[in-house]
């Protein structure tokens, strides 16, 4: 027997569509149904390697962990990973197939991708007993309507239900919901089996003649009404949260102060989200004409296209601001694209990112990176190697994380190795991983997700607390993994408490939470 279905489409882009097909997910797992989240086509530059080395969208790796399930590449069977200049690396099943134009892509490669997501559905389908889908921008975009393959022809073809998502914190949400119902084909508005309103504050009692009119106008049932919660996250699909940027502008007084730069074409940036979790840390996001000041730290992330990026901050100023900071005893990370930008030059030969062949670093390290056609992507496990202000008190540690990246990085007399990779996608292995400056106050690395370890990171921010004359705190409270398990437990218990979850059993076809199973979990 094939899984039942269920999608959650939206009126336009970041409506809430990625966390309530999470919190459904967890929801249906908290009620003993064997789940699968699927997006058949994600674009976005924050992605996460599978155990097999497969690239996929970091949205339904969120979805696979609230469902208690370890993420697939069918859950994600077509990524796109913007390059700039309206191209996009088509990554599919988890492996880069290279960089299509838009144009190239719709017209050209649209059908070949379908025939991948109709099978990657198929497999999920005879796995599970629900797939939570999740649609993409809006089904009424109708110039892409004839060649889409993310809404309604996925809805058509896996006979789903949709539940139509409006953000009404962002206002003209019922004008949204009736213009999107306008805009598509009879076929696919009878589809559409009820409407969402998300993000909502105020008093429901005050709203409800919106809710009336809403479904007089439309005749579909408004089937919940989310708040906009507060007090746990979870984590973003493809931009940093505005929450997060937010933050940045506000003047937080915490014992550091570390400044993340916010790149054009940052990548994996829930690389921070734990540090943005603890207690005595104000991160900061420092994009064009944002203050640098004198942080703590600065960290620069990963990018999808590190060439242009690191032109672009030497445009704003703000590389020649890091120079002289590092220079002046401000400890400097580097993460991926990051790590590579620390070097003395970087190299792109095949133009595999960008058009540029060559340009200098910033110098703070003695590497050199080199671009290459093929792509590294691969779960990794490691021991810190380092030493220095910043590393020696987690030398010998044990790492988890992961790597995505198409660069070689060579390291010079000057830089030693940060880490010691000794397994990776399950073999053993010795390599080295990223590099030190003497001093070691600038370091970079290849690896994603070192931060998600907790003593690793504790044992870093205590170096920069005892740096500033600050004493070292005592590792406490729960773990990062432990408590984004807690926030999707409280996810879906505001979603539940929130939807008419009722009708959307009845929509499955389904009886309802299993015996013995309902709420399993929930908080």
């Amino acid at each position: 027997m094939q899984a039942r279905t269920i999608m959650v489409q939206g009126t336009a882009s970041h409506v809430g569509k990625s966390v309530l097909v999470a919190a459904l997910c967890r929801i249906f797992y908290q009620d003993g149904y064997r789940v699968a989240p699927f997006k058949s086509q994600n674009m976005a530059l924050n992605s996460f390697v599978t155990r097999d080395g497969g690239e996929m969208g970091r949205a339904q790796v969120v979805q696979a962990e609230a469902a208690g399930i370890e993420p697939h590449v069918d859950m994600n069977p077509i990524l796109l990973k913007p390059t700039g200049q309206a191209s996009s690396q088509v990554i599919v099943l988890g492996r880069p197939v290279g960089n299509l134009s838009a144009r190239e892509y719709h017209n050209n490669y649209a059908q070949k991708a379908w025939d991948v997501i109709c099978q990657a559905l198929d497999r999920l389908r005879r796995r599970y007993e629900i797939v939570a889908i999740e649609g993409a921008g809006s089904p009424a975009e109708v110039n892409l309507q004839a060649t889409e393959i993310v809404n309604m022809r996925v809805a058509r073809m896996a006979e789903a239900p949709v539940l139509l998502a409006t953000d009404i914190d962002k206002g003209g949400a019922l004008a949204a919901v009736v213009g999107t119902l306008e805009l598509l084909p009879e076929e696919d508005r009878q589809r559409v089996a009820g409407i969402i309103i998300n993000k909502f504050r105020g008093d429901l009692k005050l709203f409800q003649p919106a809710v009336d009119f809403l479904e007089a106008k439309t005749g579909i049932p408004v089937i919940g009404v989310v708040p906009y919660f507060e007090g746990f996250r979870v984590q973003e699909e493809d931009t940093v949260s505005e929450e997060s940027l937010r933050k940045s502008r506000l003047s937080i007084r915490r014992d550091l102060d570390i400044a993340v730069i916010h790149l054009p074409h940052i990548s994996n940036f829930t690389d921070f989200d734990p540090l943005e979790n603890e207690p005595d840390v104000n991160l900061r996001y420092i994009g064009r004409g944002n203050s640098l000041g004198r942080p703590d730290l600065i960290i620069i992330p990963g990018s999808k296209n590190t060439i242009e990026d690191l032109v672009t901050i030497k445009r704003w100023g703000l590389a020649g601001e890091i120079c002289r900071l590092a220079r002046e005893g401000v400890p400097v990370i580097g993460i991926c694209g990051g790590f590579q930008m620390l070097g003395k030059e970087l190299t792109d030969p095949y133009q595999t990112e960008s058009s540029i062949p060559r340009i200098e670093g910033l110098g703070l390290l003695d590497i050199s990176t080199t671009f290459e056609p093929e792509k590294v992507t691969s779960q990794v496990e490691a021991t810190v190697a380092g030493g220095g202000p910043l590393l020696a008190d987690s030398r010998g540690q044990r790492l988890a994380g992961y790597e995505i990246h198409m660069g070689r990085t060579v390291l010079g007399s000057d830089a030693v190795p940060a880490f010691r990779i000794f397994r990776r996608s399950g073999e053993m292995v010795d390599c080295p991983d990223g590099a030190q400056d003497r001093e070691g106050l600038v370091w970079g690395t290849y690896i994603h997700g070192l931060f998600d370890n907790d003593v690793f990171r504790r044992h870093l921010l205590n170096a920069l607390r005892v740096k500033k004359g600050l004493a070292p705190l005592e590792k406490g409270g729960v773990g990062h993994l432990e408590q984004r398990e807690r926030d999707y437990d409280r996810l879906a218990a505001v979603v539940r408490g929130s939807l008419d979850m009722d009708r959307i059993y009845c929509l499955l076809g389904l009886p309802g939470p299993k015996k013995g199973k309902a709420l399993a979990g929930a908080v």
